[in-house]
């Protein structure tokens, strides 16, 4: 892992790891006249009226930022149709995000929640430190079953004063946290990686089989061998994930999907060019 991650920072995040992330690592330094060109947002209105002229606000970018993943642990993500489950690929996209931001000197810190909150750490430098976070992650055994991420978001929120970078890693099967979602992105840089499994795309031509939702427990009967049912099914997928992909958009909170079959590091080092040309 450390090697696949040396990889990764040393192709873009070591060079262009700041240059990718929109407001974090910046903080208030002062404020000045306004002068042709400045950006209008950054005016700060109670000076210049205080003042009887425009002012701006003067920001600074600080030595070091804050990586923190908020990781969903939920049942649903220990399921799949590869030999790579959903719980396994989110763990080596945690593992790389966090060797990237120990390679960067940076602090990297983790909430882990199902239904509820399972777990907290926060934010510290070093190597000894992703490693500890990274040992937690792979050997974590969730208390819950379901996903309640509003709870997280805001948990976030209210924990993490300091303006950071926010990396939700879930498969985003759950519903009620566009709201926290929204006030996170308040105040802080916020990434959702979304992490697919093909069976969320489309069902397999089979028989008649009970399913189980592993969050809830709740049993349903799946027809895959009727074209109308695999369709529905397909459709159904579609739109959340539409729906997903435009709500995030509407809030300008990037996106990144990542199959369990894809190379993690290939989609983050595909994913944070883009976002560095941009």
């Amino acid at each position: 892992m450390q090697l696949v991650s040396a990889k990764l920072v040393e192709s873009l995040l070591a060079g262009n790891y700041r240059s990718v992330f929109r407001g974090p690592g910046i903080e208030f330094d002062e404020v000045r006249e306004y002068v042709e060109g400045d950006d209008a947002r950054l005016i700060d209105w109670n000076v210049s009226s205080r003042m009887g002229n425009a002012y701006t606000k003067v920001f600074r970018e600080e030595r070091e930022l804050t990586l923190f993943l908020v990781v969903d642990m939920s049942d649903s993500l220990f399921f799949g149709e590869g030999e790579t489950s959903r719980r396994e690929t989110e763990s080596l996209l945690f593992s790389l995000l966090s060797f990237a931001a120990v390679a960067n000197n940076d602090r990297v810190g983790a909430v882990f929640f199902t239904d509820r909150i399972e777990g907290w750490m926060p934010p510290k430098k070093g190597k000894k430190h992703a490693l500890s976070l990274i040992q937690t992650m792979i050997g974590f055994e969730p208390t819950g079953r379901g996903s309640n991420l509003a709870l997280a978001l805001r948990t976030v929120g209210e924990a993490v004063k300091k303006r950071g970078i926010c990396v939700i890693l879930s498969d985003f099967k759950t519903t009620g946290y566009f709201r926290d979602l929204t006030l996170l992105s308040h105040s802080h840089d916020v990434i959702a990686v979304r992490v697919v499994d093909p069976l969320d795309e489309e069902y397999p031509d089979s028989g008649l089989v009970q399913l189980e939702d592993p969050e809830t427990g709740r049993v349903i009967l799946g027809a895959g061998g009727l074209r109308n049912y695999r369709r529905q099914y397909q459709e159904f997928w579609q739109l959340h994930r539409r729906q997903w992909l435009r709500e995030c958009h509407r809030r300008r909170i990037p996106t990144l999907e990542v199959r369990t079959d894809e190379d993690p590091a290939a989609k983050l080092i595909q994913f944070f060019r883009s976002r560095a040309r941009r």
